[in-house]
C-alpha cells in the first residue's frame, strides 16, 4: 500500500501559493513525511516543511489520496494549481502545524546544539501529526533528534531525564535539551525499531522493563509531583469516565458500571503502583543487537504495572502470551511476596482496551477537527475490544 500526495504550498510569509501536482510515496502512514519532503526536492528542487493534514479521500489511514499543507521559502518553478484552502487559525492547532512553526523549532534545536558544541550539517523532517513532530538533525558529532509534543504528552522529557540522570530510572534516549514547552532534543539510539519481535525478544523486553518498574515503585510520588499523569487505583475509573463522556459507550456499559469494584479488586492483589510506559509494543523498542532502548514515553503514567505486559502480549498467540505473562507474574510474586499478580492481570485484561479508548478520546478532545481522521475510529474499536474481553 502507498499514498498519493497533494501538497498545497504557502510562501515564507504564510500566504497561499497553490497546489503541486499529485505524486506517490511508498509509505501509507499519513504522519510519515520524510519521503514527501524528499520527493518534492527530487521532482521540483523545492525545500518544504509539511505543516498538517488537510483532508483525504478515505475516512482513516492508511493509504489513499491525502492532501497536506506545506510551506516553502523557495519560488516554485512548476505551475501551481489554484486551490481554495482554509487558513483560519484554530485554538487546538499545534505549534508545528502553523506557518513558521517548523522553522522556529529547528532554529531552537540548532541553537541548543551550538551550545553543546555541535554544528548542524543537515535537517530532515520525519513525521508530523497531532501527537508529535519529529526531525533528524545531522551534526558533526553524529545524528540527533528533535521531537515536539502536544500539551498532554509534555511529561515525556521529565520521565526520560528523571531524576536528572537518564540512566537512573528508565532505559530510554538521552535528553540533550528540553524547553518545557514540548520541544526536546534527543541523542541518537542506534539500531532498528523492533516491530515484529518474536516471543524470545519480547521476553527480554519484559524482563528489562521489570527492572525499571521495580525501581520506579519507590518514586511514584515524585513522578506525579513532576507532572506524570496519576492513574493510580480507583482514580483511573473517574479518569476513564470523564474522557469517554460524550462518546457512545453502550458496548462497554457493563464494564464501566463495575469498574470501581474491579479496580478495588486489583488493588487487593497487592502489587505496587509504578511508572507505566503506556504503549509497550516492540515498535517502541529500538536495538542494534548490543543495546535495547525503550522509546516514546509520551503515553506514560503512574499506575498498575500490568498494563505494560498486557500491551506487550496483545498481538501474540495465546500460548506465547501465557508464557510471557507467566514469567511476568513470577517476577512480581518474587519481589512482592503474598501478592497475586496473576489475578491482577486477569482483572485488568478488559480494562486495558477501555483505558486506550479513553486515551483516544483524550486525543480527539485536544486536537483540531482536521486531524480527527487519525483517531476517530479508535474509540469505538477499543470499546468493542474491551467489551469482548472476558
Amino acid at each position: 500500500m502507498s499514498r498519493t500526495v497533494t501538497l498545497i504550498l504557502l510562501d515564507a510569509a504564510g500566504r497561499p501559493l497553490g497546489a503541486l501536482p499529485p505524486f506517490g510515496v511508498p509509505e501509507p502512514w499519513w504522519q510519515e513525511v520524510a519521503s514527501i519532503v524528499a520527493e518534492v526536492r527530487r521532482r521540483h528542487g523545492l525545500e518544504v516543511a509539511v505543516l498538517r493534514l488537510l483532508d483525504a479521500d478515505r475516512p482513516a489511514p492508511p493509504g489513499g489520496h491525502v492532501r497536506y499543507l506545506a510551506q516553502t521559502a523557495d519560488a516554485p518553478a512548476v505551475p501551481l494549481e489554484p486551490v481554495a484552502v482554509d487558513l483560519a487559525p484554530h485554538p487546538l492547532r499545534q505549534p508545528w502545524a502553523r506557518a513558521g512553526g517548523p522553522a522556529r523549532s529547528v532554529a531552537w534545536a540548532a541553537g541548543e546544539l551550538r551550545r553543546l558544541g555541535r554544528r548542524v550539517t543537515a535537517v530532515a523532517q520525519q513525521r508530523t501529526w497531532n501527537l508529535s513532530a519529529i526531525w533528524r538533525l545531522d551534526t558533526d558529532a553524529g545524528p540527533t533528534w528533535l521531537k515536539q509534543l502536544p500539551p498532554f504528552a509534555r511529561h515525556e522529557p521529565t520521565v526520560l531525564a528523571f531524576p536528572g540522570d537518564p540512566s537512573s530510572l528508565v532505559n530510554g534516549p538521552t535528553v540533550l535539551a528540553a524547553d518545557g514547552e514540548g520541544r526536546m532534543l534527543l541523542a541518537d539510539v542506534p539500531g532498528q525499531d523492533r516491530y515484529g519481535a518474536g516471543e524470545g525478544e519480547r521476553a527480554a523486553i519484559a524482563a528489562g522493563h521489570h527492572v525499571v518498574q521495580w525501581r520506579a515503585c519507590g518514586v511514584v510520588g515524585e513522578l506525579v509531583a513532576a507532572g506524570v499523569p496519576d492513574l493510580r487505583g480507583t482514580g483511573l475509573a473517574d479518569w476513564i469516565r470523564e474522557r469517554l463522556a460524550g462518546h457512545d459507550v453502550s458496548a462497554a456499559a457493563g464494564l464501566l458500571d463495575g469498574l470501581d469494584h474491579r479496580l478495588q479488586q486489583v488493588r487487593d492483589c497487592g502489587l505496587p503502583d509504578t511508572l507505566v510506559h503506556g504503549d509497550l509494543h516492540p515498535g517502541n523498542v529500538r536495538g542494534d543487537g548490543r543495546r535495547r532502548v525503550v522509546i516514546d514515553w509520551a503515553d506514560s503514567f503512574v499506575g498498575h504495572p500490568a498494563f505494560d505486559i498486557l500491551r506487550l502480549t496483545e498481538d501474540v498467540d495465546a500460548d506465547a502470551a501465557a508464557r510471557l505473562t507467566g514469567a511476568w507474574t513470577r517476577r512480581w510474586r518474587t519481589d512482592v511476596p503474598g501478592s497475586d499478580p496473576h489475578r491482577a492481570v486477569h482483572l485488568l485484561q478488559p480494562v486495558a482496551p477501555l483505558r486506550l479508548a479513553a486515551v483516544y478520546a483524550m486525543f480527539l478532545a485536544a486536537i483540531e477537527p482536521g486531524e480527527h481522521p487519525y483517531h476517530v475510529h479508535d474509540v469505538p474499536a477499543a470499546l468493542a475490544r474491551a467489551a469482548a474481553t472476558p
